[in-house]
C-alpha cells in the first residue's frame, strides 16, 4: 500500500532535512574534543588525588604571629631520589627583623635550606622552630600564612592582573594598587589596555621578566607576611628591571625577618647576617666585613663575582 504526500508536504520534508544535517554533522565532529577533556579532567583529578607527603599531625596547632626568632637546630636533609644528603649539620638562628643572605655556589644547599621552612619538605633529623614552636608541630596553613615567598621563578595564572595579584585573598581595587605602587608595577599596569583587568597569559607571558617579579612582590606585599623567603629574585633581569626590582625588594623586607637567596652579591651587602654555605654545610656566618676580614669562601665569591 503507497501513501502520497502533497508537495507543501515534500517541500517541507526537504528543509528539515537540511536543518538537520548540520547539527548531526556537528555531533559527528564533538567527539574529538569530548575525549582530549576527558583525558584532561582525568589528569586534572589525579592530581588531585595525590595526597601530599607533609601532613599535619593530629594534634597540630596554629602557629602563633611571630615574635621572636626561627631556629634551625642540626637539621639535616636528604631527597627521597638522592644518596647524598643535600644539607647537613645546619645551624642558625634567625632573629625577628633581621635580613639573613644565604650564599654559596650552586647547588650549596641554599634554597633547601629555605624551602624547609614553609615545610615543602621536612627536616630528615634535627628541628626549625619558631618562638620555640617546631614546625612540624603546627598546621602548614598557619604557618604559611605567615610567610611570603619570592622566587626567580614567578607563579602567575592566565587571569586579570588584579587576581593574580590578589590571589587567595579577598581584597579590594585600592589595596591592590597601593600594593602595586609600593612594588614599582602600577606605572606599567596602567600602561595597558584593560589596567588592572589586564589578561597576562599563562605564566605571565604577556609580561617581561622585570614586570613578572613585580608583581610578585606586589601579592607579597599584599599579604603583608611576617617572615620573608626572596629566592634569587632579581638573578635574571637586566640592569634596569634589577634596579626597579631592588627598589620594590627594598621596600618589602622592611621591617620584617628576611632570607635572601643571593645570586649577586651587590644585593646583600647590607645584611645583618651572610651564611656562606658550601656542599651543603654552612662554611662561615658574619657581616660583609666580618666575612671579608676573615678571608675565608665568601671573599673568594666575592672577589670572584666583581672580578668578572
Amino acid at each position: 500500500q503507497y501513501h502520497t504526500i502533497t508537495s507543501e508536504d515534500f517541500m517541507r520534508f526537504i528543509a528539515l532535512l537540511f536543518a538537520l544535517f548540520q547539527p548531526i554533522r556537528n555531533l559527528a565532529n564533538v567527539n574529538v574534543p569530548i575525549q582530549t577533556g576527558i583525558a584532561a579532567g582525568e589528569r586534572i583529578f589525579g592530581m588531585l588525588d595525590v595526597k601530599s607527603d607533609i601532613r599535619d599531625l593530629p594534634d597540630a596547632i596554629a602557629l602563633p604571629p611571630f615574635i621572636s626568632k626561627i631556629e634551625y637546630q642540626d637539621v639535616h636533609f636528604q631527597y627521597a631520589q638522592s644518596t647524598i644528603p643535600a644539607v647537613t649539620e645546619i645551624n642558625l638562628t634567625i632573629n625577628k627583623g633581621e635580613v639573613v643572605a644565604l650564599v654559596g655556589a650552586s647547588g650549596a644547599g641554599k634554597t633547601t635550606v629555605a624551602d624547609l621552612l614553609p615545610r615543602f619538605y621536612d627536616v630528615s633529623s634535627g628541628s626549625i622552630t619558631i618562638d620555640g614552636l617546631d614546625i612540624r608541630h603546627v598546621t602548614r596553613f598557619s604557618l604559611r600564612a605567615q610567610l611570603g615567598i619570592v622566587s626567580q621563578e614567578t607563579i602567575l595564572f592566565n587571569d586579570s592582573i588584579h587576581n593574580n595579584i590578589a590571589y587567595g585573598m579577598e581584597k579590594s581595587r585600592l589595596e591592590v594598587i597601593e600594593a602595586a605602587k609600593l612594588a614599582h608595577a602600577h606605572q606599567f599596569i596602567e600602561e595597558m589596555d584593560d589596567g588592572y583587568e589586564s589578561v597576562i597569559g599563562e605564566r605571565g607571558t604577556r609580561l617581561s621578566g622585570g614586570q613578572r617579579q613585580r608583581l610578585a612582590i606586589a601579592r607579597a606585599l599584599l599579604k603583608n607576611p611576617a617572615i620573608l623567603i626572596l629566592d634569587e629574585a632579581t638573578s635574571a633581569l637586566d640592569t634596569e628591571s634589577e634596579r626597579l626590582v631592588q627598589q620594590a625588594i627594598d621596600r618589602l623586607m622592611k621591617n620584617r625577618t628576611a632570607i635572601v637567596i643571593a645570586h649577586r652579591l651587590t644585593t646583600i651587602l647590607n645584611a645583618d647576617k651572610i651564611v656562606a654555605m658550601d656542599r651543603g654545610k654552612i662554611i662561615e656566618v658574619g657581616t660583609h666585613k666580618e666575612l671579608l676580614t676573615q678571608g675565608g669562601l665568601y671573599k673568594k665569591l666575592y672577589q670572584m663575582q666583581f672580578e668578572n
